[in-house]
């Protein structure tokens, strides 16, 4: 089967064809991917931003749609021929050992689930079925972009109705953070980000407010909408050490600044503690502390009741084949998000 595989940092995917493992271990599950999206961690990875990596050469990806060909020993949770979403987060079943490929004579090592490969053995616990009716497309986006947009605005800020948020960084995940503030009732529910493209679309799935950091001062212009007292939650996705602080600074003497991003390793962030003493909060997400297998579900019937706009994000598809293409625009912002298509 075909795969694209990370063998040095700071260096195009090779694609290649590799062996699967001989037999599915306890609480492994064979899956034919059949979409999977680009999530700003394998960029990460693959850039080497928390470091040198010890498993290389390995695959990558988190966040996918596909159908279950096979299941392991002690798998009770899919059955062969469910659709599924593959997702990064613990749900339900079994952890299982993670897979080892084959690629000539060397080995390739995964996670619990990978989906820049045609198939791909899946710890149990990395999936969750949906109804049938489901794209594939949509299920990738359930794997990360959602579960995490949606688990920080309720999960680690605890948005309220008419709360006031900024949101720094709206791709994949922040797009979803701005339809979670907007289901909630939050407002003002500002996007800042470098592109226009982003922005509109921004508009689109609830933003009240728009500005292109990039022309325009993001802490003056926040406080033109708000005032001088800051935002109530304020969430940075971009990892950048100075979105990070201004993210912070725009935040009100009470409120939440959640972090998602991550910054490169032995990069600092600057910023005046004393109000972390007087009610202040600066926190982390680890992915929104979403529960995949209670949310996923959750998040399937918003998008069928039309109630979330997820096709809209998905504004370019590449073959596996091209995914070194997929990934570049990615990192350059060109798109908004991108899907991976691992069959014609």
């Amino acid at each position: 089967m075909k795969a694209a595989i990370l063998v040095e940092q700071k260096k195009p995917l090779i694609v290649a064809d590799i062996e699967l493992p001989s037999k599915l271990e306890k609480g492994q599950v064979l899956v034919k991917v059949i979409s999977s999206s680009i999530c700003g961690s394998q960029i990460g990875e693959i850039d080497g931003v928390k470091g040198p990596d010890k498993f290389l050469p390995h695959l990558l990806g988190h966040e996918g749609g596909g159908i279950v060909e096979e299941i392991g020993p002690e798998v009770t949770r899919v059955k062969k021929g469910d659709h599924v979403v593959m997702h990064w987060r613990k749900g339900l079943g079994i952890e299982s050992v993670t897979p080892k490929y084959k690629w000539g004579d060397k080995i390739v090592n995964a996670g619990w689930v990978t989906t820049f490969n045609e198939k791909a053995v899946v710890s149990e616990n990395r999936l969750t079925p949906v109804p049938k009716d489901v794209e594939f497309e949509i299920a990738a986006l359930m794997g990360c972009a959602v579960t995490t947009g949606f688990g920080v605005v309720n999960n680690n800020a605890k948005l309220k109705r008419g709360e006031s948020i900024a949101v720094f960084g709206v791709g994949g995940v922040g797009l979803n953070v701005i339809q979670a503030a907007a289901l909630v009732g939050a407002n003002p529910i500002i996007a800042l980000d470098l592109y226009d493209n982003k922005l509109k679309l921004a508009e689109e799935v609830g933003a009240t407010n728009i500005i292109n950091s990039s022309n325009k001062d993001a802490l003056k212009a926040i406080s033109e909408i708000v005032g001088s007292k800051g935002v109530d939650v304020a969430i940075d996705n971009t990892g950048n050490v100075k979105v990070i602080e201004q993210a912070y600074e725009a935040t009100s003497p009470q409120g939440r600044t959640i972090l998602v991003g991550v910054p490169k390793k032995g990069d600092k962030v600057c910023i005046y503690t004393l109000p972390l003493h007087f009610g202040k909060v600066l926190t982390g997400s680890h992915g929104g502390e979403s529960d995949p297998t209670v949310d996923i579900p959750k998040y399937i019937e918003l998008y069928k009741k039309g109630k979330i706009n997820l096709k809209s994000m998905i504004t370019h598809t590449y073959k596996l084949d091209d995914i070194n293409e997929a990934i570049e625009a990615t990192r350059k912002g060109e798109i908004v998000k991108c899907m991976i298509r691992t069959i014609d």
